[in-house]
């Protein structure tokens, strides 16, 4: 065991230094080298992603453009209406105003997902679950759209379009395959902190009401006086978290493999009302460096004995839908859906989803989808965006000449009250590279110590049944250093359930 263990160690520089085999330059589709198909261009190492990366923008819209008319991900859901009650007055970081005094309520709708899997695939199969939340306020729509854990694969949204490609069936074979979503993960160590919670039992819930839900990014709330605080949501399920193993799995796919849609739907109609409670955790601007991980590295959680978890509200749903298409299939969330008081973070993962979602929607349902009922806001819409396919919400204007402002005689015009935040910068370069502050394993080796033996057990049983189809071997053990170095012990079970010995590892 102490060989393996060595060999283990002296693989992982070997792993880490490995380079692609070489091939052609990539390309943007006009033709053009592409220079950097792993990080997006920023301001500077840490911060906000450039609209001027046109290669990010043709690589995200593409993607949103590869299927029709189902959703690219999260293409099976669940939907259900309810509200939000705030239990504790959070205006003093704030100006949202769905948090800004205990026992104000919002109405709001969700839609629970898997992300993979097709329109007609089991509820049974593992796969991260989506958790978006539509809150519909008197100053707009306010979406937190996330998942079910904590953290995701990978940290910048240049990588998205290429991760789910690896997920989805192989375009030669059409079978989802792990031979090949693991040669992309093995090249992708940041991936760890995931994938070792998606192979616990966590990644098969036993219905939608039995899981928790985490907003994944950092998002910046400002107060009435422009102090920004960073913060993120974490929903805690009042139900209890509840999961299956593979062998429940599959005697449940064999009995009914809607599960999770069939059992929500049956709790409301029983009035047994799900809720989850909602918490915050905050961290100030200047304390953003003070963790030996980045906050706004979507592959990392805010752990709760660093950063107070607080409980702020409680969502409540008791209604469900009448009509699936036009309230769930037809509801259309984004990050972007934004409201004063809460701004996007310099998260580079956040800040694609910011500009991909928007775009999905309106490549799906069409460029007015936020004139359909389910996404319409409280107050009528106000602005002179107009016409276009679907559009069915003609605006009365004052004076019916003028669609443009500035203008002498408009009818509309902006408020400076609502002004975004300023960011001051200072010896900045525009850049494009990864952080340098990865630390892609520690989490990783943290949740997997934190789990039960039961439960590290069916990690292992989980994870090495779809590793174990991986016919690569060297594929098979750069994954095991990945896992090795999050922990010793972790790694050398994988090792030693995949078949390796101590020689497998000595060059």
């Amino acid at each position: 065991m102490k060989l393996l263990l060595s060999a283990l160690a002296l693989s992982i520089g070997l792993a880490a230094s490995a380079q692609m085999n070489p091939h052609k330059t990539m390309t943007s589709n006009n033709g053009a080298p592409v220079g950097d198909n792993q990080n997006s261009k920023t301001v500077g190492e840490y911060g906000s992603v450039l609209l001027e990366d046109s290669y990010l923008i043709e690589k995200l819209a593409s993607f949103d453009r590869e299927r029709t008319p189902e959703r690219v991900v999260h293409p099976r859901g669940a939907g259900a209406s309810g509200y939000f009650e705030a239990t504790k007055d959070m205006s003093a970081y704030t100006k949202a105003v769905l948090f800004a005094k205990a026992g104000k309520k919002t109405d709001l709708a969700v839609r629970f997902s898997t992300v993979i899997h097709g329109n007609g695939s089991p509820e049974t199969l593992r796969d991260p679950r989506g958790f978006a939340v539509k809150f519909y306020t008197e100053q707009g729509n306010y979406d937190i759209v996330g998942n079910n854990l904590p953290v995701f694969f990978i940290r910048d949204a240049m990588k998205f379009p290429d991760m789910v490609h690896s997920l989805k069936p192989s375009p030669e074979t059409n079978k989802q395959d792990p031979n090949r979503f693991f040669d992309f993960f093995s090249n992708v160590p940041e991936s760890t902190n995931m994938i070792t919670r998606l192979y616990t039992d966590l990644g098969i819930p036993q219905g939608y009401q039995y899981m928790d839900g985490s907003s994944v990014h950092g998002y910046k709330w400002i107060n009435a006086a422009g102090k920004v605080t960073y913060v993120k949501y974490s929903w805690v399920t009042k139900q209890g978290v509840k999961n299956l193993t593979i062998e429940e799995a599959a005697k449940q796919q064999g009995m009914d493999w809607q599960h999770a849609t069939m059992s929500l739907r049956k709790d409301i109609a029983d009035k047994n009302y799900p809720q989850w409670d909602l918490y915050v955790q905050m961290i100030a601007p200047e304390d953003l460096q003070s963790f030996d991980f980045w906050p706004l590295d979507a592959t990392k959680d805010w752990p709760a004995d660093k950063i107070e978890k607080i409980k702020i509200g409680t969502m409540t749903l008791n209604q469900n839908p009448v009509n699936y298409f036009e309230q769930v299939e037809s509801i259309a969330f984004s990050p972007a859906d934004l409201i004063p008081g809460v701004e996007a973070s310099e998260d580079k993962l956040l800040q694609g989803r910011l500009f991909s979602y928007f775009d999905t929607q309106r490549y799906r349902l069409g460029g007015n989808f936020q004139q359909l009922k389910i996404n319409q806001p409280l107050e009528p819409v106000v602005n002179y965006n107009s016409n276009g396919y679907g559009s069915f919400a003609n605006k009365k204007f004052e004076n019916p000449d003028v669609n443009y402002q500035p203008s002498n005689k408009a009818s509309f015009a902006d408020n400076s009250e609502f002004k975004q935040s300023e960011t001051n910068l200072s010896n900045v370069t525009i850049t494009q590279k990864k952080i340098s502050k990865t630390n892609d394993f520690a989490q990783a080796g943290d949740f997997y110590r934190s789990l039960t033996k039961k439960e590290q057990d069916n990690l292992i049983k989980n994870l090495c049944g779809d590793l174990g189809q991986v016919t690569d071997k060297e594929i098979q053990k750069k994954m095991i250093t990945f896992f090795y170095r999050a922990d010793s012990n972790y790694g050398m079970r994988v090792a030693e359930k995949l078949g390796f010995s101590q020689k497998d590892f000595r060059n």
